[in-house]
């Protein structure tokens, strides 16, 4: 199969489908069970039958640093569901990541996921993620697709609230199009949930798991275009309202309240855009009816792609520019040094300029030059004479006051030791999609040391390389001045890099280089302290790990390079 050259993505699509209920295992972000390891993905609402009744076959044993085709370097497994595993793994020929689908060659799936992924392969639209390599060996069947290291799910998007109607307007394009472009090629995806929606840093909206998640599930249907379509609206619909148009909570998204059936966006939240509200009607399952028109519902990805395009073109939201100080010209500049600016500004004037007077050059000339000259002489000398009495006097009054103490206003205050400052909340800060502790974050606030946020183990280090960095945001709640931090470790090392950032959001879509630097340091034990020169104004500080020690096996995690933090503490 031809090879591309691609950047990498996420391999697992798994963020709960089923309904939230209490007592569930709590999944991260790739779909894992943080209890048993397990994946906690689960199938889409079954409408019509769709899952395939199969007896899943045992997963096959693996583990990292196992290659594939002497090639495919297995570092992470993120999902084990229905008998196949997903995995991050290296391609060390091309030295990139990629993201690699396991299951056994007996499993009742692999023929049907071999063709599927060859399917997908063949279509090579750059909106969707691509799979590279399809191959049956050595009684496994694995599926090698693209890895995209700077894009991010849709469900981490959501997760910070609605997006923006120019934002949802590019996404239902986007992927309506798509989604139309592969139907035409006789491919479907059965599973467009949030997580198979990724966003680039560039704003383009990429699909992945076309054919091949719904393969590995064992998902079918009677109509394909019609389960796609509703599948664009319902990610619609939760961008505009932040809410799962279902009565079932899924993906981290609220469902709508049960007995109520299907309402509109904007009877959900206000301020939705009204052509927007009334296309995500059209491709949800209600005939076409909306709350203020009767318009045929949309039944296939081409049918909604049209009704996209036939809208109004929703412009962006203007940038908000900061106006710079008007620049101010100096008296020299405007030509009227040493002279107030008139009110309508620096007026230009041409001034005849007088000749100079001739030089003295006659006897009386040089007699009152030499009259001048004595004259100055004499004046030197009286305030010469002057100038040493005020002196003497002076001297005399000091030596009389230099044992009564003195106080002037002009002193130096001193200087003040920082002040705590409390943190308000936090969040995990992944720009790649995917996190490492989301539910761990509040325990690095919470004044007790048994608790703690952890990252992954990671096996190359002590620089983290796979991705730019590791991070939490913490909300100050008000700009205040921030100097200094202490930072207590679970893993004791001379290799943890932290720096610290001032940002003007919690949203993991900033760039670290967008951001101001506070100050940064290298712990050498289990505490770190970090003293900023010059203290920063801001109410978002993140706490930025690019270097980890390396440390042995735990309860949580294998041995590694890998880091936590158990407190976290401002000053200002």
């Amino acid at each position: 199969m031809a090879e591309r050259s691609t950047a990498a993505v996420d391999v697992a699509d798994n963020s709960g489908d089923e309904p939230l209920a209490a007592g569930a295992a709590k999944a991260t972000a790739d779909g894992v069970d943080t209890q048993n390891r397990q994946a906690a993905d689960g199938p889409m609402p079954e409408k019509e039958g769709e899952r395939a009744s199969v007896a899943p076959s045992a997963a096959p044993e693996l583990h990292s640093g196992h290659k594939l085709a002497r090639r495919y370097r297995l570092e992470e497994c993120v999902t084990r569901l229905d008998g196949f595993s997903s995995w991050r793994a290296m391609d060390e020929k091309l030295r990139r990541a990629v993201g690699v689908h396991l299951l056994p060659a007996d499993h009742p799936r692999a023929r049907s996921v071999l063709a599927a992924a060859r399917s997908s392969a063949l279509l090579g639209d750059p909106r969707f993620v691509q799979v590279l390599d399809a191959v049956e060996e050595n009684d496994l069947v694995y599926v090698v697709h693209e890895w995209l290291p700077d894009a991010t799910e849709l469900t981490a998007l959501l997760a910070v609230g609605p997006l923006e109607a120019h934002e949802a307007y590019q996404l239902v394009s986007q992927v309506s199009q798509a989604m139309a472009a592969a139907h035409r090629e006789g491919l479907s995806h059965l599973r467009l949930t949030p997580s198979a929606i990724l966003r680039t840093s560039t704003g383009q909206y990429r699909i992945r798991g076309l054919a091949v998640n719904a393969a590995l599930r064992g998902i079918t249907s009677e109509t394909p275009q019609r389960a796609d379509t509703e599948a664009i609206g319902a990610l619609l619909y939760a961008a505009l309202t932040q809410r799962w148009p279902y009565e079932s909570d899924a993906y981290g998204l609220t469902g709508l309240p049960k007995g109520v059936g299907l309402i509109a966006p904007d009877q959900v939240r206000a301020g939705v855009h009204r052509g927007l509200g009334e296309l995500a009607m059209r491709a949800l399952a209600n005939d076409g009816a909306t709350a203020s028109r009767q318009e045929p519902a949309c039944t296939t990805p081409e049918e909604l792609a049209k009704a996209v395009a036939a809208m109004p073109r929703i412009r962006p939201p203007e940038p908000v520019f900061t106006a710079p100080p008007e620049y101010q010209h100096t008296t020299y500049q405007q030509g009227s040094f040493g002279r107030p600016t008139p009110p309508g500004g620096p007026v230009a004037q041409t001034l005849a300029v007088a000749p100079p007077p001739p030089p003295l050059q006659s006897r009386t000339g040089k007699a009152l030059k030499w009259g001048v000259a004595a004259l100055l002489i004499a004046a030197l000398g009286l305030g010469s004479w002057q100038l040493a009495d005020t002196l003497l006097e002076h001297s005399n009054q000091s030596s009389d006051n230099q044992h009564q103490p003195t106080t002037t206003g002009d002193e130096a205050p001193e200087k003040k030791a920082p002040e705590p400052i409390a943190i308000k909340r936090g969040e995990e800060y992944y720009p790649d999609g995917t996190p490492q502790d989301l539910d761990g974050v509040p325990h690095t606030y919470d004044g007790d040391s048994s608790t703690f946020w952890r990252t992954r183990t990671f096996y190359d280090g002590p620089e983290v390389k796979v991705k730019e960095g590791l991070g939490i945001i913490y909300d100050l709640g008000a700009e205040q001045d921030v100097s200094a931090a202490e930072i207590a470790l679970k893993y004791a090392g001379n290799h943890t890099t932290v720096t610290l950032y001032a940002t003007k959001n919690m949203s993991s879509q900033t760039p670290v280089s967008s951001m101001k630097k506070i100050v940064g340091a290298t712990s050498s034990n289990s505490a770190l302290k970090l003293t900023a020169e010059t203290p920063v104004k801001t109410r978002y500080v993140l706490l930025w790990i690019t270097a980890m020690p390396q440390a042995g096996a735990d309860d949580y995690t294998k041995p590694g390079y890998k880091q936590a933090i158990t407190d976290v503490k401002f000053a200002g």
